[in-house]
């Protein structure tokens, strides 16, 4: 039987030019995403690993102490997700957990960590409620969500004739969250949804699917699923002719990081749209940060291990700031502090918890286009924070001050 725990503590005590008075215990960061699983490659262990450069870069000390980081398998089940973060606050003083990777996840631990006054980041999990109807003051969400993607995407499209849309949609709260938030952008911008379908979590054969969006007279196909679901709801696509150059109907894959894209192959995926926080080649902060990781890793970073790191930052820098692992102190100095790093040039943490930062519109290269393993799209456009984000005036969340 597979263990339900998957975790080890790893203690970096670099030499620090972070001195301050020292803490009564070490600042303790716990890393909780799927290890193991169909959304490991996007997060799971490499996130650890850029946590740990993060925490290396730092200095390896704070406030005194080393910082210290634990990681575990929540195997994407949520009873044991809240197990492991229950013990991680009560017993091993887990000031902060990270990462996630599973919307259902974050919303069942958002209410465990505002109860028990600790703070988490959410990375790798992307439905918009987690910062919008259930918003936290305890509550992060760093890298993306369904909203800011679907906004970047859909709005590009439309602009490009594609008004009619078809959705595949993945049966579980991050697909419901994607689907509905880009269905408003597309109907706000003058476009309409002529058709969806809801598929279960780790569906092998789309083409039921796929024959309902073909005959549905939509010219645009959008994939609101994830990972192993999208590189196979892609490939089958490719091979029913909805995705490729002489295609009418456009393919856009909501969300779709860059080793879902490896899986998939230039060959079928060209042609497709998708927005991402991060691309590895975008400038050249950007691909510094991706040589380090490939030199660790083996491969270019995704945006939410990017991101990861970046989160892992900005939370160390919030303490030294605060001076004490109060969280009361540590939420208003996370909050008010700006970021700026290779990942979010201009970023700031806004009233909701998000992380406001550019997202970039790409598109992918044909096979001719491409000049290395890991050259997979061309930056179309930048689209701006503001824009990319739901607006302040049309948020739920019960924090955001409209004004």
């Amino acid at each position: 039987m597979r263990s339900v725990l998957a975790a080890s503590m790893v203690f970096l005590s670099l030499a620090s030019a972070h001195a301050q008075a020292p803490a009564s215990k070490p600042v303790k960061l716990g890393v909780l995403n799927d290890q193991s699983g169909q959304y490991a490659d996007a997060a799971g262990p490499a996130a650890v690993e850029v946590a740990k450069m993060a925490i290396a870069d730092f200095g390896g000390k704070l406030l005194g102490q080393p910082i210290e980081l634990i990681f575990a398998d929540h195997q994407n089940k949520t009873d044991i997700a809240s197990g492991i973060a229950r013990r991680w606050i009560d017993t091993e003083n887990v000031d902060v957990i990270l990462d996630i990777g599973n919307s259902a996840v974050a919303l069942a631990l958002a209410d465990l960590v505002r109860d028990k006054n600790k703070m988490m980041i959410v990375s790798s999990a992307g439905a918009s409620t987690i910062t919008n109807e259930k918003c936290s003051p305890n509550t992060f969400q760093w890298t993306y969500n369904t909203a800011t993607l679907a906004r970047s995407t859909a709005k590009a499209l439309i602009a490009q004739g594609g008004n009619e849309w078809f959705f595949l949609t993945a049966d579980y709260a991050f697909g419901h969250a994607f689907e509905s938030d880009a269905s408003a952008v597309v109907k706000a911008n003058g476009g309409k949804v002529v058709g969806s379908v809801r598929h279960p979590f780790n569906t092998s054969d789309f083409s039921s699917f796929l024959l309902q969006a073909q005959s549905s007279g939509a010219n645009v196909l959008a994939l609101a699923n994830a990972s192993g679901d999208t590189s196979n709801s892609l490939m089958q696509a490719h091979e029913f002719g909805l995705l490729g150059l002489k295609s009418k109907m456009k393919v856009a894959a909501l969300l779709f990081q860059i080793t879902d894209a490896k899986s998939v192959g230039m060959k079928n995926m060209q042609g497709l749209y998708t927005s991402e926080a991060f691309y590895w080649d975008r400038n050249d902060a950007s691909r510094a940060f991706g040589k380090r990781f490939f030199d660790k890793v083996g491969r270019m970073p995704t945006m939410v291990q990017a991101g990861m790191y970046s989160a892992t930052m900005h939370y160390l820098k919030a303490v030294e700031a605060a001076g004490t692992l109060d969280n009361a102190a540590v939420l208003a100095k996370f909050r008010s502090m700006p970021v700026s790093d290779f990942f979010s040039e201009k970023g700031y943490v806004r009233d909701d918890g998000m992380h406001i930062h550019d997202y970039y519109l790409l598109r992918a290269k044909t096979v001719e286009q491409s000049k290395g393993p890991w050259d997979f799209y061309d930056v179309v456009a930048t689209v701006p924070a503001e824009d990319a984000n739901i607006p302040r005036e049309q948020s739920k969340c019960s924090l955001m001050k409209k004004s």
